[in-house]
């Protein structure tokens, strides 16, 4: 219990991940860091000790890790919703683990959304230099120009608007990269441009939402990086993902907009080629933790 008239820390769960990768190393590593100390209280979530993980191939591609790292998280969820903790920081999951276990979800966002009965998640890759916000995310790119409907850009768009103030962005300036080369060329190279994201856009824009665009995405996300914008909205996952990686590696944090719950999480993954070496960087970890505390409103009292 803080002492009178004093702020307690947040406290922040921290589920390691699938068991065979590097989660356990990076989230024993964060929760001893100073950085992460001195703004909350960090709490493990999942198998992380010596003797828990001798039932883990390190590197190795297994139902049972994947169960254990679903179990991690849906207790996390748990206390969170209870407000047992304040916040969820998760390290890198498996997807093709949890398909071997049967696990019917593609990822942390589709599951989380779940988890918490809550509409759509979105998920929104935040750094210093670059924002981006994915409006499609694990799907075969085939399938991109039929699921970017009108509906799903307003949904993203709309959430995007509101959630960003959160962020330090009280007006945010929001900015939708072009599905094709050149954002179509005005239908020479796809009609989607101008079928589907302008309309949007400018429904958006009717709406009191500060967005421009179909940008060309080859130059949006370098005028976003210089200030001109404050998210770029990618239509896909490869597509926002590389200039954020490119600019921020290791200290950009996945954030999933749209949960009643806070959660943050790592830019990178499983990294099972480096499993059980001791060699991982926890700096990501680090990162999402602390905007996890920073986006967190702590309990006074927190429930047993």
């Amino acid at each position: 219990m803080a002492p009178a008239g004093i702020m307690p820390k947040p406290r922040v769960g921290i589920t390691v991940g699938d068991p065979a990768g590097i989660g356990p190393e990076i989230s024993i590593k964060a929760a001893a860091d100073p950085g992460v100390l001195d703004v909350c209280e960090p709490i493990l979530y999942g198998p992380h000790r010596p003797e828990d993980l001798r039932a883990f191939v390190p590197g190795q591609v297994s139902a049972d890790a994947a169960s254990a790292a679903y179990d991690a998280i849906v207790r996390a969820v748990r206390d969170a919703s209870d407000r047992r903790i304040d916040a969820i920081a998760t390290a890198p999951i498996n997807k093709e683990a949890f398909a071997l276990a049967g696990i019917p979800f593609r990822g942390h966002t589709d599951l989380l959304a779940a988890l918490t009965s809550s509409g759509p998640a979105v998920m929104m890759f935040a750094s210093e230099p670059l924002r981006v916000v994915l409006a499609t995310v694990h799907v075969a790119l085939r399938e991109v120009p039929q699921l970017l409907t009108g509906d799903l850009l307003a949904y993203v768009i709309n959430l995007t608007a509101a959630e960003l103030p959160r962020f330090g962005f009280a007006r945010p300036r929001l900015a939708l990269a072009g599905l094709n080369p050149h954002a179509g060329e005005h239908g020479v190279i796809g009609g989607e441009d101008d079928r589907v994201l302008r309309p949007a856009v400018e429904r958006a824009r009717a709406r009191g939402v500060d967005i421009t665009g179909p940008w060309p995405a080859d130059t949006i996300f370098g005028r976003a990086a210089r200030g001109e914008f404050d998210v770029v909205i990618a239509c896909y996952h490869d597509q926002g993902l590389i200039p954020i990686k490119l600019l921020a590696f290791g200290r950009a944090v996945n954030v999933t907009l749209g949960l009643p719950i806070v959660r943050t999480s790592v830019d990178h993954g499983t990294a099972f080629d480096i499993a059980g070496q001791g060699v991982a960087d926890h700096s990501s970890l680090v990162e999402a933790i602390r905007l996890a505390a920073k986006l967190a409103t702590p309990s006074l009292s927190h429930k047993p």
